[in-house]
């Protein structure tokens, strides 16, 4: 924590939730001061948990003090990768089967529960085929009578350029059922069919999830005495109403990468700048240019599934403080990509891995096994029917029910040998985070250096020490080892966002292929003839707890500059409130042919379609459809004074897609 908030009248507080640490910011709204901050670890199996411990810890003197909350959340986006989104049935309203079978698009819809149905318009707005509403609404009304779903999305065939179809289906729905109904016009004018219908099915499918974690922070708010508007971080690091995004949840995807990067240009001041935000559990990446964070041409991805929602240009990689350290047949270590909890802390928190962890420096090798190194535990207690998959889950969820054990344990109790012996019910319980997993991780080492110490630095020596007696190396080789790897691979990285360009796996220089000869010689200079290296022409902005010991090597690899701004541990949760409320209106205009002569223009700003005789007067109608519904949306979504941004792009051939952005600071309460 820094200083407390005494003599602060008008603060607002930024929390992010990331995969290892919730993070807290008191923020002076009127000198930009960075008042107060903390950490809590994530309680990934609840997070509101983790929001209350945030707000407990921060030194707030008056709960009257707090004018705005803002977070930003991985919630939506490990929710779409994880699969943990609620049931979805997908209407498709004039789509081609045979044409998305043939091209296999279907798996991108995010749902398997998806349906054809005639209806929808062609390119110039017109009813391609009458709709089948009453057949759509006897589907849903079977699958909600049957309990096998939680919402509802609805495409339509070029819905950006009549919406008619989707809103009939809409009513009738909502007379129909009480499920929520997701329309794909609503998220995205864009004309890309299948993202629009992925980005519906997605958005239905978190709208519970995001909306019982709003009512948790409000809750906690609540708790601590807070009144004050809660605003949410979208995947573009603009800020919205909690409300709102209730709504449209999927807009949150990549939310708190964005924040970091908005938090590392406030932190910084810096104008062009490459931001690397080195967590526990990912490194985030993104680009700073003049003064804003880049904004990616193409919608988000997350995991398979590219959506049709604008977000800013990220490129994230499973490697982090937490990145569990395992080791190839060669005693090569292997860093992530996946996450656990670190040894010194889970010796921290519980007395007897202390003792296991120290008495492991002094077996002997032939009794050291690197599944000692591997230790199991329940986050949280587990559902009475988890136990009931398989026998042998009962006897794993018995023996971890008194603390953890390490797998050499647990297989020795099980009467096992090798952990492929363990049933399939009892590996998904790791895959589903209901059995947590900790082990040897960058941050241990760094207890071991004395660089980095929050837990128990004795047990993480003592971890280091088994690993390099199963391994024949030494902790300082070790050490070296795990640098050298993360290094390269987060420059390697770097290289493969900036150019948009994947490096060919490492192999030996053979046909003509000297990219890794090159990459290795600008790393390592060793030709004897040749000097080679790469150069990044702007600084880099390292965010996250250990980004001043991880990033300084990637630093001068990449012949540049580290930038460490203040409070760059938490430039994450700063960003949570640093950034505009952002509401963006679209307006597609089309010329209405006849015998391929352009006799009139159409437009479509989300309210219908409407004729006019010129471009100029439907060009005037679209700024001010979209103007004014973008101030509306703006000031529902908590914008103080927001102004008019206008842009106008060619859409094809005498066509255009105006956009109308209303721009403003988040208002504060009273």
């Amino acid at each position: 924590m820094s200083r407390a908030s005494d003599g602060h009248d008008s603060l607002v507080l930024g929390i992010d939730t990331g995969g290892t640490y919730t993070d807290g910011v008191l923020l002076d709204y009127a000198t930009r001061e960075v008042v107060d901050t903390t950490k809590a670890l994530t309680t990934r199996h609840d997070l509101t948990q983790c929001v209350g411990a945030v707000l407990e810890q921060l030194t707030i003197q008056h709960s009257s003090q707090i004018k705005l909350v803002s977070i930003s959340t991985t919630l939506a986006t490990n929710a779409i990768a994880e699969g943990h989104g609620r049931r979805v049935a997908l209407a498709l309203v004039g789509y081609d089967p045979e044409l998305i079978e043939a091209y296999q698009l279907a798996e991108r819809f995010g749902t398997p529960l998806y349906r054809y149905f005639r209806g929808g318009h062609n390119l110039q707005g017109g009813e391609q085929s009458p709709l089948e509403e009453k057949e759509i609404v006897q589907w849903i009304a079977d699958l909600a009578r049957r309990g096998e779903i939680d919402a509802v999305a609805v495409s339509a065939y070029f819905s950006p350029l009549n919406n008619e179809h989707e809103e009939r289906i809409y009513q009738a729905l909502t007379k129909a059922t009480d499920l929520p109904v997701v329309l794909g016009h609503e998220l995205s004018m864009d004309l890309d069919s299948v993202q629009r219908a992925t980005t519906a099915t997605l958005n239905a499918s978190l709208l519970a999830t995001l909306k019982d974690f709003i009512m948790a922070v409000a809750t906690a708010m609540s708790k601590q005495g807070i009144n004050a508007p809660l605003m949410v971080v979208k995947g573009d690091g603009t800020l919205v109403g909690a409300e709102a995004v209730a709504r449209r949840p999927v807009e949150t995807v990549h939310s708190g990468p964005a924040a970091s990067a908005v938090g590392a240009r406030f932190l910084s001041g810096l104008d062009r700048a490459l931001v690397i935000d080195i967590g526990g559990t990912t490194t985030d990446m993104a680009v700073i240019d003049a003064g804003q964070v880049t904004i990616s041409d193409i919608g988000a991805r997350v995991g398979p599934y590219r959506t049709a929602v604008k977000g800013a240009a990220l490129h994230s990689i499973g490697l982090g403080g937490d990145s569990h350290i395992r080791f190839t047949a060669d005693d090569q270590p292997l860093i992530g990509p996946q996450r656990v909890v670190p040894l010194a802390h889970l010796a921290y928190s519980y007395e007897h891995v202390r003792r296991q962890l120290l008495g492991l420096q002094h077996r002997s090798i032939k009794d050291l096994s690197p599944n000692d190194l591997i230790y199991w535990h329940l986050p949280a207690e587990p559902a009475q029917q988890i136990r009931q998959r398989h026998p042998m889950v009962a006897s794993v969820f018995d023996l971890l029910r008194d603390g953890p054990r390490s797998l050499q344990q647990i297989l020795h109790q099980l009467d096992l040998f090798h952990p492929m012996q363990l049933a399939p019910a009892v590996r998904d319980l790791i895959r589903e985070e209901i059995i947590g997993l900790a082990g040897l991780t960058p941050t241990d080492l760094m207890h071991y250096t004395g660089s980095y110490i929050s837990w128990d630095r004795e047990a993480a020596c003592a971890a280091v020490v088994a690993a390099c007696h199963l391994t024949t190396k030494t902790p300082d080789d070790l050490i070296e080892n795990v640098m050298k790897i993360m290094t390269e691979t987060i420059v390697k990285e770097v290289l493969s966002f900036l150019t948009k360009k994947q490096m060919p796996e490492r192999r030996r220089f053979q046909d003509g292929d000297f990219s890794w000869w090159f990459f290795e010689n600008s790393l390592y200079p060793a030709h004897p003839y040749l000097n080679t290296q790469v150069a990044l022409n702007m600084p880099i902005i390292g965010i996250g707890a250990p980004a001043h010991i991880l990033l300084q090597r990637a630093a001068q690899a990449l012949q540049t500059e580290l930038i460490l701004p203040p409070h760059f541990s938490v430039a994450n949760a700063v960003g949570a409130v640093a950034g505009s409320v952002v509401a963006a209106r679209e307006a597609v205009i089309f010329p209405h042919l006849v015998d391929y002569n352009i006799v009139g223009y159409y437009v479509h700003a989300g309210n219908g379609r409407h004729r006019f005789d010129d471009l100029d007067p439907a060009m005037e109608y679209a700024r001010c459809a979209t103007g004014d519904s973008a101030m509306a949306e703006a000031l529902a979504s908590g914008a103080a004074r927001p102004h008019l941004v206008f842009d106008t792009k060619s859409d094809g051939p005498d066509s255009y897609r105006l956009i109308a952005r209303a721009v403003g600071m988040p208002a504060l309460g009273k």
